[in-house]
């Protein structure tokens, strides 16, 4: 039976899923560092009276690095529930910045994305490699 919303919460994603929700990882750690960044400003801005201004930046920085490690862990069993925990603490940050809202949002259509078009790519090369195999005569 073929998966159609790509690769379960606990397992192993395959070769291309991997790259493609990598990359969209690592974009979405830039994004919010820079959001992270963004937010800063604005306390700073507004003279930080309650003193977060630290704190939206060490949080956000926290966030991106979260989002590199998990691009990296999509080789291990719960990668990819890893990587739906990012995204939902990016939507959350929106509380502090609520641009981040949409940001949160395109980059978890994004991931979905790439679970399922990595996941039918991975299918396709299998079946391909299936096919060309040299047990034909």
């Amino acid at each position: 039976m073929r998966r159609v919303f790509g690769p379960s919460l606990f397992s192993v994603p395959g070769k291309f899923t991997r790259r493609l929700s990598a990359v969209a990882l690592l974009g979405q750690a830039l994004t919010v560092f820079f959001g992270a960044i963004a937010a800063r400003q604005f306390a700073v801005a507004e003279g930080d009276p309650d003193g977060r201004a630290t704190a939206y930046l060490i949080g956000g920085t926290a966030l991106a690095l979260a989002c590199v490690l998990v691009s990296g862990m999509l080789r291990r069993p719960g990668g990819v529930l890893l990587g739906w925990v990012v995204q939902i603490l990016t939507i959350a940050t929106a509380i502090v910045l609520p641009a981040m809202a949409i940001v949160g949002l395109i980059f978890g259509g994004l991931w979905w994305l790439c679970l399922v078009q990595g996941n039918k790519m991975d299918q396709m090369s299998a079946q391909w490699a299936a096919d060309e195999s040299p047990d034909s005569p």
